[in-house]
Order: structure tokens, then sequence, then C-alpha cells
């Protein structure tokens, strides 16, 4: 490592998606003077310099969500020593669905100072490709991954009117489209973002029914982000007790505690929670 200084720095890289030219000049910058480079996959790190034609002369460590817990104190130790890291991941920004956020808090923690270089983002690419409203949206990252949480969660946001942006993995988007259109509805807006500034990327705009018959037919391989346009303005008219007490027992019924249950049905219907759980109780 090179000389330290009183005071270490975090830097965070904004790595490119899967197109090397995408990588910013201080991305390259930062590579090519940093004590440390923390990174999720090694040689992926080490084909993306060699692509750039950046020397790392920094010692190279791994950094991923199997030693994350781990290796944190040990490049906090690094930082508070004085000398500079740099964290990158697969693709992205760190910490937005990716290893970062335990070594962000230990450095804060330890009074180091976190910048970083900016960089391409899946979440923003895959809003803007879309075709669906940008100015307000909700990241959900990855959905749960047993079929009864999953669906559980997205009932919880069926009625969410921001435009929705969703990791999944190819062996689960199958299902989590299915699992969509029954939550939100067959004809609400969607699009599946694959393989962004790669070789092959592919955005398909559909409603979500079809969509999910388009994943079941052609089981769409390579890193996916999904955008789901949010719930329709709905005029806000308030279901009679006995809807609200129906509801409440369908979820109930599905494996959700009541207090569960009732949150859904009030966000559903645009209530208090109060007003629902009075209803429930009454």
């Amino acid at each position: 490592m090179g000389e330290m200084s009183e005071v270490g720095r975090l830097v965070l890289l904004g790595a490119p998606l899967g197109n090397p030219a995408d990588a910013s000049a201080r991305f390259r910058e930062v590579l090519a003077v940093a004590d440390v480079v923390a990174a999720e996959d090694t040689r992926r790190l080490t084909r993306l310099a060699r692509d750039l034609d950046v020397t790392v002369p920094g010692r190279i460590v791994s950094y991923f969500e199997g030693n994350e817990e781990r290796r944190t104190p040990e490049l906090a130790e690094v930082l508070t020593a004085g000398y500079t890291v740099a964290l990158v991941t697969d693709g992205g920004m760190p910490s937005v669905s990716d290893p970062g956020y335990r070594l962000v808090r230990a450095a804060l923690d330890a009074g180091v100072p976190v910048t970083a270089a900016p960089g391409p983002s899946a979440v923003t690419t895959a809003l803007a490709l879309s075709g669906l409203p940008c100015d307000r949206f909700c990241f959900e990252g990855f959905l749960p991954r047993t079929p009864g949480a999953r669906r559980s969660r997205l009932r919880a946001l069926a009625a969410e009117d921001r435009t929705l942006v969703f990791f999944e993995a190819p062996h689960r988007i199958t299902g989590a489209l299915a699992d969509l259109a029954e939550a939100f509805g067959r004809d609400r807006p969607a699009a599946l973002c694959r393989e962004l500034t790669k070789t092959y990327e592919e955005v398909v705009r559909r409603p979500l029914g079809e969509l999910a018959e388009w994943a079941a037919e052609g089981d769409p391989r390579g890193e996916i982000t999904l955008v789901v346009a949010g719930a329709p303005a709905t005029p806000a008219v308030r279901p009679d007790d006995e809807t609200l007490r129906a509801a409440v027992a369908e979820r109930e019924a599905a494996g959700l505690s009541r207090r569960d249950a009732i949150t859904e049905v009030a966000t559903a219907y645009g209530l208090r929670r109060r007003e629902v759980y009075a209803v429930v109780h009454s």
C-alpha cells in the first residue's frame, strides 16, 4: 500500500453494467490510486481493469455477500489507519442491492470520509427505457424468494401509485411476473429490461399478464430489472364495513397476521389503519 495519511477515505465506485466504455474518468482514476480495492468479484474487476487499460497498484480483496460481515472490520481498520479504500461491485453503485452498506456504516461510525465516483445505475437506466412515468418512483430491490412471502409483499404494494422498480433473478422471473399480474392486475403496464448496456440488451414493454406469458414461453436469461406502472388513481369511495371485514378475513386466511391484514386493507383502500381496526373489532 502507498503512503498513509492521517485520515483514510472510502470511495464508492459506480461500475459499468456491462459495457466497459461506460466507466467514468474518475472511476479509472480511483482504481489507479487506491491503496485497497474491495471488489464483489475480483476476477471480474481484473477483466474490467484490463479492458480499461488501467493498472491497479493497490491490493485487491474480495468483498461479497458471503464475506461482507467478516471483512468489514478488516477494511475499517485499513481506513482508520489512513489508507484509501475503493469499493466496487459487479455493476452499478455499491449498497444498492449489492454489498456496501456495512462498510459505509462502519466508515462513518469511525469518522472516515465517504465519497463516490458516480456511475451507471440499472435502476435509473431501466426507468428511462421503460416508457413509464419516471417523475416519482419506488425502488423495491429483490422480491422475497419464497412464493408466499412474495405474494404478501406484492399485495401490500398493489395500491402504490408510484412507478415500481424491481430486480429479479432469471430463475424466479416467471413466478414473480405471474404473482405481479395476479396482485396488480393483468392490464398494469410494465417493462422487463434484460442485459442492460450489453450485447443482447432487450426491453420488453407489455401489460403484466402478457409479460408473464412471454416469460413463461421464452425463459429470459441474464440480469433483469423490472419496471411496473403505479396503481391508477381511483375514486375515493369508502367500502362498507362488511367489505372491509371480508377483505381482512381473506388476508388472514392467506396466512397474514390480523395486524398485517388490517394494514394491507387500509393501504389498499386509502384509509387510516385505526379506522379499519375499529371496523374489524366492532
